[in-house]
């Protein structure tokens, strides 16, 4: 018998055949999976037929990946067998040793890692040009996936794992904030461009409450003063607009705007000659603007389109029970996207954070968590409270005295000042 017969040469074309199938089954999966949807779309958009068809094919991710493997163990196990036949005719009983060992080394770097690598280099490219082939033989072996897709689902079912294919493993907002914490770990992306880019991200899970203007910082003014006080007080208040009250400070019935007081005096004088003893005449209420009422649980983003729809720049935060908290403008929630916005108006103010020689740092206890975050790139919690003396107080469950030191979530806080119930000085140091 002829070794190298039309048998021979069949065989040996069919193993590199079905090496190849390999290879084109390996890359397809590496490229589908590692391909970014976003970048997909963006091609799709432009109008590639091949990036449209790889989005589809993605979609169902469970049928994509049980097609692709079971296509490359077809061919692998197939290739491996005529490999073993042919050798076994070629070198006898030794055969099956010497085709393990050579079709292990063509699969290894042929089928798996030269294509992978090619894929992960380029998976966008590679995704849309394997997307038509590989869609052809999702619909071919859909029917055998499906069985045992519930075969699968049957048998994690029994251990007690329930799966859920429709959900994603992760959400854009987690594969986003990811992506940038990654690069900015890696020094591609700017620290003020990740806290810009993550503040936007996190609109729609912040609420009013925790950006509001406190009450207890409120600039009011009571609306049965005296005008000339009143004037005296729009005019040199670094705020364009201040909320009126009547009896207590609590009940707002009005928002001076400083421009359409400004307005109204300067018609009164007018009208009257010049003379500015006219202003008594003033009716502050009719000059003041209807109060806007907000929920302190409404979210920022929503807040946020309020405000622009609209066309109001200014709200009062309140509770459930109809009491004011606080008050919260269209720039507190840019503020939370962009950082600080100081105008020629805003007074100057100091460096929030006080950094000592020993390494730590002190700050005024009302000072957000967030903001103290950002400041200083930690990671402290803020599920709990809003402000680092509401983080103390919470994970101390009492409200601690001058000079007591609490060591949580890797930092040491010491309280620096008290006054009454409030943290109002602190100094914190990372362990």
């Amino acid at each position: 018998m002829t070794t190298f017969d039309t048998a021979f040469w069949i065989t040996s074309a069919s193993i590199l055949a079905l090496l190849v199938l390999s290879a084109f089954f390996s890359g397809s999966e590496t490229a589908l999976t590692a391909s970014s949807r976003a970048k997909l779309r963006a091609q799709a958009d432009k109008g590639s037929k091949g990036a449209e068809t790889a989005l589809n094919v993605t979609e169902d991710s469970e049928r994509l990946i049980g097609s692709v493997l079971l296509g490359n163990n077809l061919v692998n196990i197939l290739s491996a067998s005529l490999a073993t036949a042919l050798f076994t005719r070629l070198f006898g009983d030794s055969g099956v040793a010497m085709a393990t060992l050579i079709m292990t080394v063509l699969v290894l770097v042929f089928a798996e890692v030269l294509p992978k690598t090619y894929a992960i280099t380029n998976p966008e490219t590679a995704a849309a040009r394997v997307a038509g082939p590989i869609r052809l033989i999702v619909l071919v072996f859909a029917p055998v996936v499906s069985a045992v897709r519930v075969l699968v689902r049957g048998i994690l079912a029994l251990v007690g794992v329930r799966t859920d294919p429709d959900s994603a493993v992760l959400s854009y907002h987690e594969e986003i904030a990811g992506t940038l914490a990654l690069g900015h770990q890696e020094g591609t992306v700017d620290k003020e461009d990740r806290d810009r880019l993550l503040g936007a991200l996190d609109l729609a899970s912040r609420t009013v409450e925790e950006v509001m203007l406190h009450r207890s910082h409120l600039e009011t003014v009571n609306i049965d003063a005296p005008v000339i006080e009143i004037i005296a007080q729009s005019v040199n208040s670094p705020h364009s607009r201040l909320p009126a009250w009547r009896d207590e400070p609590e009940n707002i019935v009005g928002v001076i705007h400083s421009r359409d007081l400004m307005r109204e005096v300067h018609r009164l004088v007018t009208e009257a000659g010049g003379h500015f003893g006219a202003v008594e005449k003033l009716d502050i209420l009719s000059v003041a603007r209807a109060p806007y009422f907000v929920p302190d649980t409404t979210p920022l983003d929503e807040q946020m389109q309020q405000f622009l729809q609209q066309r109001r720049h200014f709200a009062l935060v309140i509770d459930e029970y109809g009491a004011l908290l606080g008050l919260i403008t269209l720039e507190d929630i840019l503020e939370e996207i962009v950082g600080e916005i100081v105008d020629e108006h805003d007074l100057p103010t100091e460096d929030p954070i006080t950094r000592l020689d020993s390494g730590a740092i002190e700050i005024d206890g009302a000072m957000t968590i967030r903001d103290l975050n950002r400041a200083m790139d930690w990671a402290l919690p803020d599920d709990e409270a809003n402000t680092v003396a509401g983080l103390v107080i919470h994970e101390a469950q009492a409200i601690p005295e001058a000079g007591q030191v609490f060591q949580f979530h890797g930092f040491r806080f010491a309280v620096v000042e008290r006054q009454e119930n409030r943290l109002t000085r602190l100094r914190i140091r990372r362990m």
